[in-house]
């Protein structure tokens, strides 16, 4: 059997490891009828792997900055399982995007480290790229009304702007604002550990 052990794993993410059983727990009533999912900003592939070995009825297609793809791309060839997808490069700024049809996109802690722009570019993507019904689930940490869910959180937004100044916790009501522009409605905004909130989106028929 293959060692999944961190030591193995290249850019191996903690947070990753600590996270992927609950949003899995999220995810299998949600995809249960899914078919192909695309999966923007798939990091280490540590989501990929665990996700698609739980969920064989379906195929993931693994993204990231072209930069990240030689880590990405090891690791999936040697952890990923049949239904995972060779990873592709995917700048959402960058049109066409090079994958679908899909009938579900996943997304996991992008939209605090991309600038507004590109956050609001993922969403017009997503909106293009996806079927009619189709689902968008974005993860990660958010503010609502302006205001923190955590004292935590809080400290991680002012570390995320002295870092770079684009980046910062998103408000939930401006990713509504545009994704309603996109064509999504919020389904379910599901409160998750750690500070963190699962938003689920479904394409309008």
């Amino acid at each position: 059997m293959t060692n999944r052990s961190s030591m193995n794993w290249l850019n191996y993410s903690e947070a990753c490891a600590r996270n992927q059983a609950v949003i899995l727990a999220e995810l299998q009533p949600l995809l249960a009828t899914t078919t192909r999912v695309l999966e923007i900003g798939s990091g280490s592939g540590q989501h990929a792997v665990h996700f698609a070995a739980a969920l064989p009825h379906l195929r993931w297609q693994p993204t990231d900055l072209a930069a990240h793809l030689p880590d990405l791309g090891a690791n999936l060839l040697r952890f990923g399982s049949d239904n995972i997808d060779p990873p592709l490069a995917l700048d959402v700024t960058q049109e066409p995007w090079p994958a679908g049809p899909v009938d579900a996109i996943y997304t996991a802690n992008t939209l605090h480290i991309m600038g507004w722009p590109q956050a609001v570019a993922l969403l017009q993507g997503a909106g293009r790229l996806l079927e009619p019904g189709g689902l968008l689930c974005i993860y990660g940490p958010f503010r609502y009304a302006g205001r923190y869910t955590s004292a935590s959180n809080a400290e991680f937004d002012r570390w995320l702007q002295q870092r770079d100044p684009c980046s910062a916790i998103r408000d939930v009501e401006a990713i509504r604002d545009q994704a309603h522009a996109c064509g999504f409605a919020l389904e379910r905004d599901i409160s998750m550990p750690a500070n963190n909130q699962l938003l689920v989106w479904r394409k309008a028929v």
